[in-house]
């Protein structure tokens, strides 16, 4: 394979991981908060197009085609790398902040709760920390791993970075082995063109959290159902999140199989289908991803030059 070839196929690769994100976040709002029946009563052959997405009092307040604060935060991440051409967590924070005064819809209550401390700007992680222990060290909430597609895209210090941005907002371990999880993936699927294999992340997850293992362990199952992602309870949960992701991965044949299975089973379903379309555009990459997703996103020019920041500056990055 000659350099031209490869680094094309990175291009195409990194654009796969921005748009993937953000159609599986606008996707899969059509299914969030549902259970599997509600799903199956409002799509009886599966939720597959923006047109169809039902406009009830949560899902009419977003345009069609519109994606969610998942994607949001994304961008806040890849902005603050492309402006100041490093990896600055203080930046990061003070983006997140910025959106934060916006009153952004969809927002997590962990989350937004962090945010609106007021010196989170100047003691982001410290603030976070505060937080969670707050909460008797049980909030181990999916905002943090939403978002940590870009830092995938990194060149280098992959881990250390998605860590770091991880407890900007969500100090438990298992949201930061899993957004370090989610991270590497992006990172050998974008660069090496190679799905990491399980055993190789437990070893990961388990410098983070023992209770990361057995849901890696459920994305080698047939079946997403073993994950029971539209369980009231849980649905929110990082770990739920990292493994359905993970799963479309290991057991999809297209960008589009994988994408529509997760949405599919309902719950959080916008930040499911974000992160799991983000390694899906990894894997499969920019040209595999249906045209009629990327021509329905309304913010489709945000994305264009985001893309375009990031290829010019990524190569530069130290």
């Amino acid at each position: 394979m000659n350099f031209h070839f490869m680094k094309d196929l990175s291009e195409d690769k990194i654009r796969g991981v921005l748009f993937g994100q953000a159609i599986g976040d606008a996707l899969g709002l059509g299914t969030e908060f549902m259970t599997k029946s509600e799903v199956r009563r409002h799509y009886p052959d599966g939720l597959k197009d923006y047109a169809q997405i039902v406009q009830d009092g949560h899902r009419a307040r977003w345009r069609e085609g519109d994606w969610t604060d998942d994607t949001d935060m994304m961008l806040c991440i890849a902005e603050a790398i492309a402006e100041d051409g490093e990896v600055n967590p203080l930046s990061v924070a003070r983006r997140f902040k910025q959106w934060f005064r916006h009153n952004p819809m969809g927002i997590g209550r962990h989350t937004h709760t962090v945010l609106s401390i007021g010196d989170y700007e100047e003691k982001p992680c410290l603030v976070a920390e505060k937080i969670w222990q707050m909460s008797g060290k049980r909030s181990a909430a999916n905002g943090a791993v939403m978002r940590t597609s870009v830092v995938g895209l990194l060149r280098q210090d992959v881990e250390k970075h998605a860590a770091g941005i991880s407890r900007l907002t969500h100090a438990d371990p298992r949201c930061v082995g899993s957004s370090v999880i989610i991270s590497l993936m992006v990172h050998s699927l974008v660069y090496q063109g190679e799905t990491i294999p399980v055993e190789e992340l437990i070893k990961v997850g388990n410098r983070y959290d023992s209770r990361i293992e057995p849901y890696l362990q459920m994305t080698q199952e047939g079946s997403l159902g073993v994950l029971q992602l539209d369980d009231e309870r849980t649905m929110g949960y990082t770990l739920k999140t990292m493994a359905a992701a993970l799963w479309c991965v290991y057991h999809s044949r297209s960008f589009e199989e994988g994408l529509l299975a997760v949405i599919n089973e309902g719950g959080d379903a916008d930040t499911n289908g974000a992160v799991a379309g983000s390694l899906l555009g990894a894997k499969f990459g920019y040209a595999q991803i249906p045209v009629r997703y990327m021509a329905g996103l309304v913010r489709r020019a945000v994305l264009e030059d985001m893309a375009e920041a990031l290829l010019e500056m990524l190569p530069e990055l130290k």
